[in-house]
């Protein structure tokens, strides 16, 4: 079952042309899991491995399992965080910025890895969110086949809709193996993208603020 509070940050997502396209299916996740394992058996006998090689043989089953229970799992909102949210009482009105987030995702592009920090920061309005649960929240759209602008942009969306205040801000720095592994093999780039809303984006000293640090 799908949360109050996950329908709220789908439906801002929708609103904003920032949900990762997806298209509906009668598959369950056992049925996923079951028609992947094949796929990924054709997959690999197609690469000519063996696998009654007791190294190859559980493969199929291994990739299977994690696509539908672990690196994709952010494209089911039955798996968004629970949310701990709180009346401001402590009147806060300074920015409250978590550093060094790590995350992993993957490039739907060529389903490999993308590896690095997200930092998040707002400035409470009527409710503070626990701490946790921005990492938490950051990992789950990182659980999706992703391009990283989109990435940032969804957690900006997704704690604004929850906060109900447009002062948040979000930067992520990662490393895309597309770019490190295939193609150019560029083993030292990174990549960073930003996201800032409200006062993040029209007050230069609070982007500052933000950035720096």
């Amino acid at each position: 079952m799908i949360s109050s509070e996950a329908q709220l940050v789908k439906q801002a997502l929708l609103d904003a042309g920032l949900e990762t396209p997806l298209k509906a299916t009668e598959y369950s996740a056992e049925q996923k899991y079951e028609r992947i394992k094949g796929l990924f058996t054709e997959i690999v006998d197609t690469l000519g491995l063996d696998l009654n090689d007791d190294s190859l043989n559980e493969t199929p089953h291994r990739i299977a399992k994690m696509y539908v229970h672990e690196i994709f799992a952010g494209l089911d909102y039955e798996n968004f965080p629970k949310i701990a949210l709180i009346e401001n009482k402590m009147k806060v009105d300074e920015m409250v910025k978590v550093n060094n987030i790590s995350l992993t995702s993957t490039c739907e592009h060529h389903f490999v890895t993308i590896d690095g920090f997200a930092k998040v920061a707002y400035i409470p309005n009527e409710k503070i969110i626990g701490l946790s649960k921005i990492n938490r929240i950051v990992r789950f759209f990182a659980k999706r086949p992703q391009v990283q602008e989109r990435l940032t942009q969804q957690v900006l969306i997704a704690l604004q809709a929850l906060l109900e205040t447009d002062n948040v801000a979000v930067s992520i720095k990662a490393t895309h193996y597309c770019v490190k592994s295939r193609g150019v093999m560029d083993a030292s780039s990174d990549t960073s993208t930003t996201a800032l809303g409200g006062i993040f984006k029209t007050n230069t000293n609070t982007r500052s603020e933000f950035l720096a640090g």
